[in-house]
């Protein structure tokens, strides 16, 4: 073969039968079984012609891939490649179907180094995104395992492949490029000495599926946050608190925001006119205010169309005080996220009990959690909540000192590389020297990310000015998770070590 080439990947045509011919009578050598008829593949081209696809070098057809789409539920696991195939009437192939069926895939023997099976394979992954399909599905072939029958079963050489203690010409390379092993069929290729007549079943699954596409409602891919940091203040009513909530979701909202977040005890000031008491009796002043607080936010949510998380209030409920951050929608409905981990300051000083539920809520606009402050510096409770697929984290915080911003900052980052979600945080600024136990704050919210090619090199989105009033608005990418869990440079939450450790949630939620 020539050095100088131009290879061109494209849709099969039935002119290039001939090359395909010759291409699958030198790929198929050791099988014996004849190429291609030229009236199966006119029928392939008739019925699915984006499906058949083929690699041209110096405008000779040297490679191809073929396929159909199927309803896989009629076939299941335990099928036979005749099966999946009509015998050859392709009476199989459904338009309506869910699945990418590969059922053949060759490359010239002369052409192989130049890696064009890759270029096939990609080419199916693309097609089987751009027709919304689950998952590509194929039986494969086992070649090497002639060398190993008498020593080892189909399921253990197939591990010592995964393993690369062995190396199998089409196994390895199908797992190289992302599929894994569903099942070991029995008798699907009968011709096939080679393989002793046993085939993998391979699957390759499409993380942007969607069931059904919604003309309205569907997902969103990119979301858009806002976060409020926010300005304590001497604040004369509760009604002017509100004017000031109201002010930062009507700015927020204006930028079509799916989300804003309020800081923890961002109420705050409310507390001056219990000063003269106690600090536990003070919190539990403040703590009448959190169900009308909550109640505004609901109202919002709806007149405004965007999701809020209330910050966190204290909640006096069966005689315990309780720190509990709200999420209200915009459809109306709310739920509650209780803060687990009490601060030995918040024990001492207001007697705050922890609560014992935790939960990731479904929203119009992804999978979130909500991590009340010190809760962020537990890395099981993220973990719990990843393992749920949570996609964004929420952490209201209030910090007096850099020290302890630090503590939620550092923290809130590690838990979006390691659990591979987006984290924002938003926090208090100012003074109020008029409010016992809520002095000082120091604050800079911010939007984190996993650290991977796909996010900035920091594993910042964004972030705040330093202890100034101000919102930040940010869009997140959440297709950019689904392709780091299944093609990261790393992968966190995919690589943990299941047989060696595991974590569990006590309590039933």
């Amino acid at each position: 073969m020539s050095e100088e080439f131009i290879v061109n990947l494209r849709n099969l045509k039935l002119r290039d039968y001939k090359d395909i011919a010759e291409a699958y009578r030198h790929a198929y050598e050791s099988i014996d079984d004849p190429p291609w008829k030229y009236s199966h593949v006119k029928k392939l081209l008739r019925i699915f012609p984006e499906g058949q696809i083929c690699v041209e070098v110096n405008e000779k057809v040297v490679a191809c891939a073929l396929s159909i789409i199927v309803d896989y539920k009629k076939f299941g696991d335990s099928h036979t490649y005749t099966q999946i195939i009509g015998n050859y009437s392709f009476s199989t192939h459904n338009p309506e179907g869910d699945v990418l069926y590969g059922i053949d895939i060759f490359v010239h023997p002369d052409y192989r180094d130049l890696r064009l099976g890759r270029r096939l394979y990609d080419a199916r992954k693309e097609l089987c995104e751009n027709l919304n399909l689950r998952a590509v599905i194929a039986g494969g072939r086992i070649p090497g395992y002639n060398n190993y029958s008498s020593e080892m079963t189909p399921k253990e050489y197939i591990e010592k492949v995964k393993m690369k203690s062995i190396y199998d010409p089409i196994l390895s390379f199908q797992i190289s490029n992302d599929f894994h092993v569903k099942k070991i069929l029995r008798n699907y290729l009968p011709f096939d000495n080679e393989s002793k007549t046993y085939a993998t079943l391979l699957e390759w699954n499409n993380i942007y599926y969607e069931e059904k596409e919604l003309l309205i409602g569907s997902r969103k891919s990119v979301v858009r946050l806002g976060l409020v940091q926010w300005q304590m203040r001497t604040t004369s009513s509760f009604e002017s608190l509100v004017e000031q909530m109201e002010f930062f979701v009507d700015a927020v909202s204006g930028y079509q925001s799916d989300f804003i977040v309020f800081p923890e005890f961002f109420h705050a000031p409310l507390m001056a006119s219990y000063n003269h008491m106690s600090e536990p009796d003070a919190i539990r002043k403040l703590a009448e205010y959190s169900v009308p607080i909550r109640d505004k936010f609901v109202d919002f949510a709806i007149s405004y169309n965007v999701n809020i998380i209330s910050g966190s209030l204290p909640l006096f409920e069966d005689g315990r005080l309780y720190n509990v951050a709200y999420l209200c929608r915009r459809d109306g409905t709310w739920d509650i996220q209780y803060k687990i981990h009490i601060t030995p300051n918040e024990i001492i000083t207001w007697g705050l009990s922890g609560g014992n539920k935790l939960s990731v809520f479904e929203s119009d606009s992804g999978k979130i959690g909500i991590l009340i402050c010190y809760d962020v510096e537990f890395p099981e409770l993220a973990r719990l909540m990843a393992e749920e697929e949570v996609e964004i984290l929420f952490v209201p915080f209030l910090t007096d000192t850099q020290n302890g911003y630090n503590r939620i900052r550092y923290c809130s980052q590690a838990r979006a590389i390691e659990n591979e979600c987006y984290v924002a945080i938003a926090g208090c600024v100012g003074n109020l020297p008029k409010v016992s136990n809520m002095d000082i704050q120091y604050a800079q919210s911010a939007v984190f990310s996993p650290s991977d090619f796909a996010f900035s090199t920091n594993a910042v989105v964004s972030e705040t000015t330093p202890n100034t009033e101000m919102m930040l608005v940010v869009d997140v990418n959440l297709d950019l998770l689904k392709e780091l869990r299944y093609k990261g440079t790393v992968r966190n939450m995919h690589d943990r070590r299941k047989d060696l450790y595991t974590l569990k949630w006590n309590r039933k939620k």
